[in-house]
């Protein structure tokens, strides 16, 4: 059966007005159009719809029951139109956000701040490494990422919107630990826990220290900064970190930063889609607030103030 939305938004009018005449002036038509319509699907229907009594129209019991289906359908139309309404003021809608496993340490209170103020939105937040966010951008599959230095190799827009300092760090009973400006080719005789090839923590550490001239002693690998800050914690060596990553390790002081020569790197973090994507109004409004409030929403953690040692000759 062909029957099309228009013909059962005039079935609606004629019978709750139960005039062709007065349906037509409502929605702006033309009595003989009305009338057409009406007929039209009666042929798809197959039986009559009205029936005229003296000057009265009523409907028949299939008029009955296709007017109570075309209210529904008009009420399911109202419903769409709201929601669309809603989407364009930004009051509903849903939010697919991907982040690093160090973007976790500050992406929850970007959201919990955006949801104050937007709080009929869904969100859905996957925390994973950058391999892995770098093959989901490839599929279109979030609505935005949060990274450090985005991939050359695929279509992105990214706008930069927050540092992102790398620091060393050592158990507070280190004897580096308060030692002031240590030069780098100190560093080489210290053992160092780094995360895995093709993390951005690691390029960037990696990078620096070749331009230097410098060889670091990698002795172990991790695939999470948890892993890092515990095997730092335990003595097993230095570690190489984001400063976003220390809050509760730095106030418990169960981890202190070095202070080295040409430190902390500073790195960015990244607001990244790929290039084209339409964005709702949500994705939009989120997008704008990261990148005016982020600098402003996040604090860096600070660390305690160590005794100060005379620096280290190298």
């Amino acid at each position: 059966m062909n029957v099309t939305f228009r013909q059962l938004r005039l079935l609606e009018a004629v019978a709750r007005n139960s005039s062709f005449t007065r349906a037509a002036e409502e929605l702006f038509l033309t009595q003989p159009a009305v009338s057409t319509q009406i007929k039209q699907l009666e042929e798809e229907v197959g039986m009559p719809l009205f029936e005229q009594i003296g000057k009265k129209i009523f409907l028949t019991q299939a008029g009955k029951e296709v007017f109570a289906f075309s209210k529904n359908i008009a009420q399911q139309f109202k419903e769409v139109e709201t929601v669309l309404d809603d989407l364009k003021g930004v009051r509903r809608g849903s939010l697919t956000l991907t982040v690093t496993s160090t973007g976790k340490y500050f992406a929850p209170y970007l959201l919990a701040e955006f949801l104050k103020h937007h709080p009929g939105i869904d969100v859905h937040l996957e925390v994973t490494n950058r391999e892995e966010i770098v093959a989901a951008l490839q599929e279109n599959l979030p609505d935005l990422a949060i990274m450090g230095t985005p991939p050359a190799n695929v279509d992105l827009k990214s706008q930069a919107f927050m540092q992102n300092p790398l620091v060393i760090t050592a158990r507070p009973d280190h004897p580096l630990v308060g030692v002031g400006r240590i030069p780098l080719g100190r560093l080489a005789e210290e053992h160092f826990i780094m995360r895995e090839l093709g993390s951005g923590t690691r390029t960037a550490a990696e990078k620096f220290f070749a331009q230097r001239g410098v060889q670091l002693n990698t002795t172990m690998e991790m695939s999470r900064n948890e892993a890092i800050k515990h095997a730092v914690m335990a003595g097993l060596g230095l570690g190489i970190v984001s400063l976003h990553t220390l809050e509760f390790e730095l106030q418990l002081n169960r981890i202190a930063i070095l202070s080295v020569e040409g430190f902390p790197i500073m790195k960015e973090w990244y607001l990244v889609h790929r290039d084209g994507k339409r964005m709702s109004p949500v994705v939009q409004e989120f997008h704008k607030f990261v990148l005016e409030e982020a600098g402003n929403l996040v604090v860096l953690p600070q660390p305690l103030t160590q005794p100060r040692k005379r620096a280290v000759r190298s």
